[in-house]
């Protein structure tokens, strides 16, 4: 009987980790990130114990969570030339690791980093799936430039060579990666979390190119921007995060103390939705509304990890899922919360401020700035707006002069208002709609860059 087998995933960070039942209340789990909430309560809905943790390579979205499971009793799994700092086996290609009853063999598949493994589940003698990680994902093949991007075309020719050997497993061999849709690791837009060697060399374009070179050109042509804390967490992982603090609270902070703390250099964040932040926020606040991605965002736009946190939430925000997305991208230093939120704030007689909030029919295009991704922004935008990604935003050169920030929804156009203001600019305003919605309202057509 084959092992059953569960998707854990996560939205923000556009990944899955697996988690696969192996008989006798035992559990294996491969590619978890640090936030295991939604893990142990899938294993314990089945009464399951994880006994073996897995991680495909050296993680640069998220900060491992097998550290935290090994700690718990599983043996953890990885690649014996990852370097890793702490306890550990260590597999070569070829290694077979008995699962009682199944089977895991880790195939030695270099390219999205030099010493990823994917690792090929079998029952008995039979195939069932493989644990692709970072190299072969559905549609397309992660990127090879964030070990180093002088290197990007070397790792390329490494992945072809991977995909390629994947590539002759059997075709009903199921495909079930970590990197899926909205992972800045180059899943395309709206792919599914699973699918089939045969269906991929059918489909997947980087499996259909003709010959090596076109397979480099494909896949580094398709490279976008990453957040910034990409850089630190392959280290991270190499040595093992620190222990997570026991108590996962976020402890109230009076105004007094957030005064004290903003003016020794904290960072203060505000995760309530984007009309609440405008209506009135602390002056300097960083806004980054609660959502699948504010992980991300978060360590794009203070990618210093050391640097104190202090938050600002609506009381119906839920707190753990703060304290959650900082820490699975290795932000540990949660100064704690602001008591009383706002209300505490105003009723001590600090100063409000506040950014106009304008519809799709109040804007002149010569002064809005874009802050999508440069894919989004291709595909269609106002005529003579600026372009500058929200992650390069707080590095931008700006003219002077008011601005009206704009993105799809409105998150990113406050969060980029708030950079804006953090910058000392004025006159900022937000667009509360997206540029589709702008044609819409206007009759006027977007331009296109191709």
């Amino acid at each position: 009987m084959a092992p059953e087998l569960v998707p854990v995933a996560d939205g923000g960070l556009g990944n899955t980790t697996w988690l696969v039942g192996l008989g006798e209340g035992r559990a294996l789990v491969v590619d978890a990130s640090r936030d295991l909430r939604a893990v142990r309560a899938a294993a314990g809905e089945r009464g399951w114990t994880v006994a073996y943790a897995a991680d495909t390579h050296l993680h640069a979205d998220f900060v491992t969570g097998a550290v935290d499971l090994a700690a718990g009793g599983a043996q953890l799994l990885a690649s014996a030339a990852g370097g890793r700092a702490y306890g550990h086996r260590g597999l070569r290609d070829g290694d077979v690791v008995d699962l009682g009853g199944s089977t895991l063999r880790a195939l030695g598949t270099p390219g999205h980093t030099d010493e990823h493994l994917a690792y090929l589940l079998s029952d008995g003698d039979r195939p069932i799936g493989v644990f692709t990680g970072g190299s072969l994902i559905v549609g397309a093949a992660a990127r090879t430039d964030l070990v180093d991007p002088d290197r990007a075309e070397e790792l390329a020719r490494a992945q072809y060579a991977s995909l390629r050997r994947l590539a002759t497993l059997p075709d009903d061999v199921r495909v079930w990666p970590t990197h899926g849709a909205g992972s800045f690791c180059s899943a395309p837009p709206g792919a599914a979390r699973s699918s089939s060697i045969g269906r991929e060399k059918l489909v997947n374009p980087l499996l259909t190119a003709p010959d090596e070179d076109a397979f480099v050109s494909r896949l580094l042509g398709s490279l976008g921007t990453f957040p910034a804390y990409f850089r630190r967490l392959a280290e991270v992982n190499r040595r093992g995060p620190s222990p997570l603090p026991t108590d996962a609270a976020l402890p109230p902070l009076a105004v007094e103390r957030v005064l004290a703390l903003r003016a020794a250099g904290a960072v203060v964040v505000d995760v309530r939705p984007p009309a609440a932040y405008a209506a009135g926020h602390v002056p300097g606040a960083l806004a980054i509304s609660l959502r699948p991605v504010f992980a991300t965002w978060l360590g794009w736009l203070v990618p210093d990890p050391t640097t104190p946190l202090v938050f600002v939430r609506a009381a119906e925000q839920d707190p753990d899922e703060v304290v959650w997305q900082a820490r699975k991208i290795g932000h540990d230093v949660l100064a704690g919360e602001l008591a009383g939120g706002m209300t505490a704030w105003a009723g001590a007689g600090q100063p409000l401020a506040t950014v106009p909030r304008v519809g799709p029919d109040q804007v002149d295009p010569a002064r809005v700035l874009d802050v999508r991704q440069d894919r989004e922004y291709a595909a269609g935008h106002l005529p003579a707006a600026r372009h500058v990604e929200l992650g390069a935003l707080p590095d931008a050169d700006l003219p002077p002069g008011p601005l009206v920030t704009m993105c799809a929804h409105g998150e990113r156009a406050t969060t980029a208002a708030s950079v804006l203001e953090r910058a000392g600019h004025s006159g900022i305003a937000v667009l509360t709609a997206g540029a589709e919605d702008w044609a819409k309202v206007t009759g006027h057509p977007l331009e296109a860059t191709v």
